[in-house]
């Protein structure tokens, strides 16, 4: 027989004190090496001769082998290539590698660096969480078992670290490694410190094993031996410093993790109360309890004796119980004594109904414990030192590490815990809100509030995490929970400057929506499955003081004003090639047939005009932000709206500019179309049916998009109407479903089921919204309990509930039939008015469908229900004489049997597809191969493989946080080169011009957050001032010859003011500059100032290229911007020494054409200045031809006089 271990036959390999020590084989027989050494017998042969590389135990003193460290090395790289069943982990732990070996190195040879380096780093790798090696726990049996074998491994690891050395080494350690200074510490130095942390942390996340330890309250079960091993140590002490030095803000995550796994089996009220004479009051809980109990067990026993019958059972003989039928029509027949008949019950004898396992109420995830004295003392002690000192600075430190997002996922539940139980804490010992300041504030609210939607939210989308998202919404709820306790505290302080801050908190989160809506989301989708029932407790507890405090704070006022949030939903129409005429295009009286022929005459004459130039009309909009690629279909638009304006040349020029822009397919027809058929062609444009300009088409197959407007307004609270929402069957199951363990629930508990049951009924008088059968039985076993004297206030409840529904079925008997049905407030009304009080009154009651109609409605689905490529639904709506919903048809179609289903008639969607992994992966390749391309999402979409639409790519990029902002990605433009003289270095070209502007000139963006808009008239005071300092400039620029640049600037701003006057809104407008010399002024140093004097914006980022006119400035600013750009009498005769200056540079014919620019924009800001009512230059001479007037964000020109041409 081979042996599997590497020379075994020769007897060469000498094993350590504590496996086996084999010098020769035939000193021990086989049989025996396989019974004493199963778990060498099952480790890889290389495993073996690796651990036992490491050195031997004698004694109480360890050998390292010279080949120590390699062996650590090598046993670290054995675990990060392990397979998904973690053998290697299971063999070090069946071996007890940690144990015997590990723990000996780290105590006794820590002196060697490099090896308690090396050690660490496996002891890291050993304790981590099983859930973390296995992903989750396993469903399969096989993979089960191992996860479970390694759980058992991991609870003797931390037996074994349940000793002083180990922890006094790492706490010797740990110090030296702080001692030293930030310039002294290497990079090595802060790797060893958070393997220390991570060390601990994964030591004290093990679970306990409750078979094994069996521990009660007041003993000291392993956990507690830890934290004994700690306090010992003095690594509580490092921990503090940790938490309260500024210099180590790095570690405060791991900090607070550690903290948490300390406390998780404590309860903060218990801890709070510990050494203070506290012990009393613990005594007489435990007294009233036993007490209860004695009670009852008395009270059964008494029953139990004056039950037992004088005969012998033998004789008990047998009874017919009457009005008790039996399987036939007889009554039953009962073989009992007497004495057993309330205990008889129809189940007796039966198969329990067995409830699968998907439909099992969750567990509890962990249980509350009372630890040693001792170590409740060393914990009370270190949470009062760490409310003290550490608190508000590592709490501002965590908050401000997860709003950067540099906190790994789930790192927000420490958070939310630490949150919960110091505050809770702090409440119960000795309540100073001045040490937990740092989370007593509206945001805080705001941060639990959003994590805690959050987490219920993904409760329901992602079911197989079910379990894990509720355990996170329980930690968020009970971190709210001790937010409203610690305001409701400080409501009642003497303070009042404490009170003032209480009742400003509690301003904030009554008025707005989200805060008041939350209690009813979580009971209505509460789910016993996910949610164990002491979330439903906190939840019950958390409504209660929430109701109590908002009562009382509708009391102390007169009338209370909250946000009222309210969604609109808006359907978009589709557009399915109907007829839709543009916006643009107006009203023709006589149709298309009688606009047709003039246009045929205008276009035979434009057809033969040979001075019909392309360069006045521009098909497309370079300041827009969609491509240029993508606006061929509004080029279409605007040629019909020509076409329908009567504008016959426009439109055959603008026809022609397409061609040249977009020669691929012919759409505009080819290069060279002959003359009649490009009138043909325009002629199918005029009747060709096109969606106005901005509206999107969408496919056939895509349902109509219902989109949801939010409405916010402010309306007058009613606490009455406010707790009529409560009033639903959802939320009275939930309270039916924790008042059944009322002799488990604390007092306190089954006060606020009774409270909130008591509001229900008696303030609202909703008596019958309680009558259900499974909370009468509930009524039935409280009355019956010999102990009932313990809860009077439920029993007086249930007395009060039960005289109710006696009363009401004395005149309305069918509530007994009521019973088996949860209620709402219709049927509650109904019950106590008469059945039939509501149809009146309700507006929903479907409508009553005659036979004619019926007979209709079978036709037509008879008709069309096989004609494909159409709804059936939506064609017999349109057809049907009386006018009815969509809903209403297919529901009566189903009730008369012509369908089967209402899902036969679910209109095609376009379905959703989830993102995979690679997909994602394959996303982020894609983008960084491509992001310095100009058209980035244009490259990305080519190249994907898993096509989807544009959209849904611009999401993706945004969710995993490629770009920042969507304008990223728009498709970039070459920019303009900037002067070899503009600032460099780090500032910015929008930070150059923020230097000279005032501060109401600034974007909106930074405008808000200095403090919103300011008002009108400081608007317009430092615009003018920004006037006054461009006089300079412009004198200089008058001078050096942009005489024209700066009319056109004129003109510009004088038409933005006219169009904001116009639409009544106002948005940035791109400067467009159309000819080479506006473009050269564009580019010059002091006509860029002149724009930064005068508030215009520079370009903000490399996805712009033009400056634009802010949104902000007013018709009224930009028209006195647009005046005091005017030139003066003395400047418009050129200076003598200037003139042949200019002229012998630019030629003279290039000068006259310059001129007789000028002269028409001139004239084009003479007749605005008219209509402005503004004192304006002399007007010139007649003949100069007129400018057109451009729209925004278009670079077509429409001539206000049919005739001028382009300035």
């Amino acid at each position: 027989m081979v042996s599997p271990f590497p020379s075994l036959s020769e007897g060469r390999i000498s094993w350590r004190p504590h496996h086996l020590c084999l010098l020769s084989p035939p000193t021990f027989p086989f049989c025996w090496l396989v019974c004493q050494c199963v778990d060498l017998y099952i480790m890889n042969c290389e495993l073996l001769a690796t651990c036992s590389a490491l050195g031997y135990l004698e004694g109480d003193t360890y050998h390292k082998d010279p080949d120590c460290l390699e062996s650590v090395k090598d046993l670290i790289r054995y675990l990060r290539h392990e397979d998904e069943t973690r053998g290697v982990r299971q063999q070090l732990g069946a071996a007890q590698i940690l144990q015997t070996d590990l723990l000996p190195i780290l105590t006794q040879h820590h002196q060697d660096r490099p090896l308690f380096d090396a050690v660490i780093r496996l002891m890291v790798n050993l304790t981590q969480p099983a859930l973390l090696c296995f992903g989750s726990v396993p469903k399969d049996p096989c993979p089960r078992h191992h996860f479970l074998q390694a759980l058992d491994y991991l609870q003797a690891y931390k037996e074994a670290f349940a000793s002083e050395k180990p922890f006094g080494v790492l706490s010797e350690t740990l110090y030296e490694l702080l001692q030293l200074g930030w310039e002294e510490r290497q990079e090595e130095d802060n790797l060893l410190i958070e393997r220390i942390l991570l060390l601990v942390r994964n030591i004290l996340h093990i679970p306990a094993n409750l078979d094994r330890e069996k521990s009660i309250d007041d003993g000291a079960s392993v956990h507690d031996q830890l934290l004994w091993v700690i306090h010992l140590s003095g690594l509580d002490d490092l921990l503090l410093f940790l938490a309260s030095s500024s210099a180590e803000q790095q570690w405060s995550l791991h900090v607070l993790e550690i903290i948490s796994l300390m406390f998780r089996d404590q309860n903060p009220k218990l801890l709070a109360g510990v050494g203070q004479g506290h012990l009393a009051q613990e005594r007489s809980t435990d007294v009233a309890e036993l007490e209860v109990l004695r009670q009852r067990e008395a009270a059964e026993r008494k029953t139990r004796a004056l039950q037992r019958g004088h005969r012998h059972s033998r004789f008990g003989g047998s009874y017919i119980i009457q009005g008790l039928k039996s399987i036939g029509d007889r009554d039953l027949i009962f073989h009992k004594g007497l004495h057993n008949l309330q205990n008889y019950s129809s189940d007796l004898g039966k198969q329990p109904q067995r409830v699968p396992k998907h439909r099992q109420a969750a567990q509890e995830l962990s249980a509350q414990r009372r630890s040693a004295l001792s170590v409740r003392l060393f914990l009370r002690d270190f949470c009062s030192e760490f409310l003290e000192n550490c608190y508000n600075r590592l709490m501002g430190s965590v908050k401000g590490l997860l709003l950067r997002e540099r906190a790994q996922q789930h790192d927000e539940v420490y958070y939310m815990w630490a949150l919960a139980f110091f505050m809770a804490f702090n409440r119960a010992a000795s309540f100073q809100p001045g040490l937990v300041s740092e989370t007593l504030s509206v945001r805080t609210f705001h941060f639990i509030e959003q994590n805690l939607t959050t987490y219920y939210e993904m409760m329901l989308t992602d079911r197989k995490e079910a379990t894990s998202w509720a355990h996170r919404t329980h930690l968020a709820l009970k971190a709210y929970q001790e937010l409203l306790a610690m305001v409701n505290e400080m409501d009642a302080a003497p303070d009042v400057a404490m009170r003032e801050s209480s009742h400003i908190i509690k301003n904030n989160i009554f008025y707005v929506m989200e805060y008041r809506e939350l209690f009813l989301t979580l009971f209505r989708k509460f789910d016993e499955r996910h949610q164990p029932r002491s979330f439903l407790r906190d939840l019950v507890e958390t409504t209660h003081l929430f109701l109590k405090m908002l009562e009382r704070f509708c009391q102390s006022r007169g009338n209370l004003l909250v946000q009222n949030k309210q969604k609109k939903r808006k359907k978009k129409e589709k557009v399915l090639n109907q007829p839709v005429a543009s916006d643009n295009a107006p009203c023709i009286p006589g149709g298309l047939e009688a606009v047709w022929p003039s246009l045929v005459e205008q276009l035979h004459c434009c057809v033969q005009d040979p001075e019909l130039s392309l360069d006045s009309m521009v098909p497309f909009d370079a300041a827009s932000e969609v491509p240029v690629e993508e606006q061929r279909a509004a080029a279409m638009v605007r040629v019909q709206d020509c076409l329908l304006a009567g504008q016959a040349s426009q439109a055959l020029t603008l026809l022609r500019s397409a061609r040249e822009v977009w020669p691929e397919g012919d759409v505009f027809g080819s290069q060279d179309i002959p003359r009649e058929e490009e009138i043909q062609l325009l002629k199918q444009i005029l009747y060709t049916p096109l969606p106005p300009i901005g509206q999107p088409r969408v496919e056939e197959e895509e349902e109509e998009e219902q989109l949801q407007v939010v409405q916010v307004s402010e309306k007058e609270f009613n606490f009455l109407d406010y707790l009529k929402r409560f009033a639903s069957s959802a939320v009275v199951r939930a309270y039916t479903l924790l008042l059944r363990t009322y002799p488990q629930n604390s007092p306190h508990t089954n006060h606020c089921v009774a409270k909130m049951l008591h509001r229900l009924a008696h303030d609202l008088n909703m008596e019958a919204l309680l009558f259900q059968l499974s909370l009468f039985c509930l009524f039935n076993h409280l009355l019956s309990d010999p102990a009932a004297g313990a809860y009077k206030e439920l029993v007086t409840f249930a007395k009060y509930i039960l005289g109710k529904f006696f009363a009401l079925a004395a005149v309305n008997p069918k509530v007994f039939v009521e019973l088996l049905f949860w209620k709402n407030t219709a049927v509650v009304q109904e019950m106590a008015e008469g059945y039939g009080s509501l149809d009146g009154r309700s507006s929903h009651r479907p409508p009553v469908w005659s036979p004619e109609e019926e007979a209709q409605l079978q036709e037509l689905y008879l008709t069309h229900k096989d004609v494909e490529g159409q709804d059936v639904a939506d064609t017999i709506v349109a057809h049907l004489k009386a006018p009815r919903t969509r809903k209403q048809v297919i529901c009566h179609l189903v009730r008369l049997g012509l369908a089967d289903s209402v899902r036969d008639f679910q209109r095609k969607r376009t379905h959703i597809v989830l993102w995979t992994e690679d997909q994602e992966l394959e996303l982020q390749r894609l983008f960084e191969e491509f992001q310095d391309s100009d058209d980035v999402l244009g490259h990305v979409m080519k190249n994907i493989t898993a096509k989807r639409s544009r959209a849904r790519i611009v999401d993706k990029l945004l969710a995993l946080g490629l770009v920042a902002d969507r304008r990223e990605l728009y498709k970039k433009r070459q920019k303009k080169l900037v002067p070899s003289n503009w600032p460099k270095g780090e500032e910015t070209l929008r930070d150059f011009c923020q230097k000279d502007l005032p501060e109401e000139d600034l974007p909106e963006e930074e405008g808000e957050e200095d403090g919103g808009n300011r008002e009108d008239a400081e608007a317009e005071q430092a615009q003018g001032h920004s006037a006054r300092l461009a006089e300079s400039l412009r004198h200089n620029l008058y001078l050096e010859g942009f005489s024209a640049p700066l009319l056109w600037l004129q003109n510009c701003l004088l038409r933005v003011a006219d169009d904001r006057e116009e639409d009544g809104c106002s948005s940035a407008v791109p400067l467009v500059p159309l000819t080479e010399e506006n473009e050269e002024a564009m580019e010059n140093e002091q006509f860029q100032q002149l724009l930064i004097k005068l508030g215009v914006w520079p370009p903000a980022s490399g996805q712009e290229t033009f400056w634009r006119i802010p949104a902000k400035l007013s018709p009224t600013q930009l028209r006195r911007v647009a005046a005091s750009l005017s030139q003066a009498e003395e400047e418009k005769e050129p200076l003598p020494g200037l003139e042949p200056k200019v002229l012998g540079e630019q030629g003279l014919e290039e000068a006259h054409q310059t001129e007789h620019q000028a002269q028409a924009l001139r004239a084009l800001l003479l007749a605005h200045r008219k209509e402005a009512g503004l004192v304006f230059l002399e007007a010139p001479e007649s003949g100069v031809p007129g400018i057109q007037k451009k729209k925004r964000f278009q670079m077509q020109d429409e001539d206000e006089n049919n005739n001028g041409p382009e300035a």
